[in-house]
């Protein structure tokens, strides 16, 4: 389970951004960053800060992805042929906690890797109990049969707070899932900017 689960919403204020564009994030309320200086904090932000901010929030974004696990994605975005930016969403959007959360079987991002450590979710079913799994077109993925009745599952395909993307497929029925393909940056539904190519900036120093 991740460290970030309980955390989530200081995030938003720290990055100053409704990251997930969820109603009840204290960012709606008090749109600046925690702590005592929170409101007064100014000055013009450096190039490597600029950088930094649109790693944490790319890193955040995606369940708070480790530091060490964000590198390796990174450098397998740059092994890969053309756009590195490209690469990169294709990467994040392809891991298996990211494909059930876009799919609406889980509330969060962070719940959906829950339901995934918990073994809940199958890929081709086979058990899959790691949230990094990453998925090609191919694979089926599908509640346990157990797990079907989950109300947590239920309440957010019911939800109206986000739709389902174009490259996702839903079978509400069945609660499998498949990524129909690969998207690219400018088709994900990000609530907030996200700007990929500064993040390869970043690593790239």
């Amino acid at each position: 389970m991740t460290k970030r689960l309980k955390s989530k919403h200081k995030v938003d204020r720290r990055l100053k951004a409704n990251l997930w564009g969820r109603p009840k994030s204290p960012f709606n309320v008090r749109a600046y960053p925690p702590g005592q200086h929170g409101q007064n904090k100014k000055g013009k932000p450096t190039d490597y800060g600029i950088q930094l901010q649109a790693k944490q929030k790319l890193k955040a974004y995606y369940g708070n992805i480790n530091e060490r696990q964000f590198r390796n994605i990174y450098r397998k975005a740059l092994s890969k042929r053309g756009d590195t930016s490209e690469n990169l969403i294709a990467l994040l959007e392809s891991r298996l906690d990211t494909v059930v959360y876009r799919a609406k079987l889980a509330p969060t991002v962070f719940a959906a890797r829950q339901l995934i450590n918990h073994g809940h979710i199958k890929v081709n079913k086979k058990r899959v109990n790691v949230s990094s799994y990453l998925l090609k077109d191919t694979d089926q993925v599908e509640v346990n049969e157990k797990s079907k009745k989950l109300n947590v599952i239920d309440g957010s395909i019911q939800s109206k707070e986000r739709e389902i993307p174009e490259y996702i497929q839903l079978d509400g029925k069945s609660k499998s899932v498949k990524l129909v393909r690969v998207p690219k940056f400018s088709e994900v539904p990000y609530p907030v900017i996200m700007e990929p190519n500064l993040v390869i900036e970043y690593y790239s120093r």
